[in-house]
């Protein structure tokens, strides 16, 4: 093939790894797919776009970026109790690498291996590194989980742990990271410096029922841009690190030694680059959640917009917010309770159910084989309200990413 690929001899790379379906009546290598939609079933699509240095860190290895295009849409599609099906995939590349195509495919269709994802079509363009792919699945006619169907006196829960993703994001940020210094045997080579980290905390300030979290601090070299959540909400605003990332210190890590900082630094990046996608828990909820959505940018921002289209509000209890151990053991409470409330790209699953319905919730989880944690309720009030372990109630602060947000300018990260 050279040492210069073709479009053409990329496309036949792709085809040739293609998975096939039993329902793709036509795939790769004409003007269009044909797919043959189950009788008696709704088609449900979602696409994202991921860019470099907006949804991902530039350094980020190949595999991880394919991996995560797929995960962010099947996230989608678990968050409407679909089964997905086909996938088609648009790739602008900077240049016809052939070595950095395999290793995006590598971790693209493990992935879509994974679900049975079969990948029919796409297009290839030269530019800025950006990928966007689109999933198909189905539901029983009338079956998809909705945000806006929940019902005052619902439980709230999601599954999973919270919070990871944006921990990993600080970790690496705190690195000073330079994409530069990756080597192949060690793809995050920047972690043993994470021990000589010592970041000022920045304290949040209470006011009236409200907390401001506006306080920022230098980072000494603009970071790339990243993704959704707190990935793009960190890399903005000309090289300020918003306080959800320099809140707290991941003293403990200093306290316990090399060994155990990387062992957790590296749990909470693989959830960064990594997410699971909760698919078989979207399936399991069908008929028994009211209404579902994902965490992509920040459980706040995410529950927000199911109480915002049901009409309702929540409260949430912070201490019910679930930890995994490297969390726990990487930053303080302060740090850990805003990374799980901001932060984003956990790509979990919040939803709400009739509380007197929370053993169907559980027996559907264990099905599942994911754990669940009921963090609230649905309330009339609209709004959303956080009760401390000490029973005080505030008003929720306005946190997650927006893209156009004239505040949050990106910048170069070249």
């Amino acid at each position: 093939m050279g040492d210069k690929p073709s479009e053409f001899d990329l496309i036949a790379r792709i085809r040739t790894r293609a998975m096939l379906r039993e329902d793709v009546l036509l795939g790769i290598g004409d003007d269009a797919a044909i797919l043959r939609v189950p009788t008696g079933c709704d088609l449900v699509v979602s696409t994202d776009t991921l860019n470099a240095g907006v949804h991902f860190p530039h350094g980020t290895a190949p595999f991880d970026i394919g991996w995560k295009a797929l995960a962010v849409n099947l996230s989608d599609l678990a968050a409407m109790g679909a089964q997905p099906a086909w996938c088609t995939l648009n790739l602008t590349l900077p240049a016809a690498d052939a070595a950095w195509l395999d290793g995006f495919l590598d971790g693209f269709l493990e992935l879509a291996a994974a679900h049975r994802v079969a990948l029919v079509g796409g297009d290839t363009t030269r530019g800025p590194l950006s990928i966007t792919a689109t999933v198909f699945g189905f539901t029983p006619h009338d079956a998809a989980l909705h945000r806006d169907h929940a019902v005052v006196g619902d439980d709230v829960w999601v599954s999973g742990t919270l919070g990871d993703a944006a921990a990993g994001l600080a970790l690496w940020l705190a690195s000073n990271f330079s994409p530069s210094t990756v080597a192949p045997s060690d793809p995050y080579p920047f972690l043993p410096e994470i021990n000589k980290q010592t970041p000022s905390p920045a304290s949040g300030r209470r006011q009236g029922r409200g907390n401001d979290f506006s306080h920022t601090r230098p980072h000494p070299n603009p970071p790339p841009q990243a993704g959704e959540g707190v990935l793009a909400q960190s890399f903005a605003s000309s090289g300020r690190v918003p306080a959800i990332l320099t809140v707290g210190s991941p003293s403990p890590l200093a306290g316990e030694g090399l060994g155990r900082g990387r062992e957790n630094a590296s749990n909470l990046l693989a959830r960064l680059h990594r997410p699971t996608p909760r698919v078989a828990l979207g399936l399991a909820l069908r008929g028994i959640a009211h209404a579902c959505i994902d965490v992509s940018d920040g459980l706040l921002a995410d529950l927000g917009h199911i109480l915002d289209a049901s009409k309702v509000g929540a409260r949430i209890d912070t201490v019910a917010l679930p930890t995994s151990p490297a969390l726990s053991t990487a930053f303080d409470e302060t740090a850990r309770q805003r990374f799980q409330l901001g932060g984003g790209d956990d790509y979990e699953l919040c939803f709400t159910a009739l509380a007197d319905r929370a053993d169907d919730v559980l027996a559907a989880a264990r099905a599942a084989g994911v754990a669940i944690t009921r963090i609230g309720v649905v309330e009339a009030e609209h709004g959303l309200r956080l009760r401390q372990d000490d029973g005080t109630l505030f008003d929720a602060p306005t946190l997650g990413y927006r893209h156009f947000d004239s505040s949050r300018e990106p910048v170069d990260p070249a």
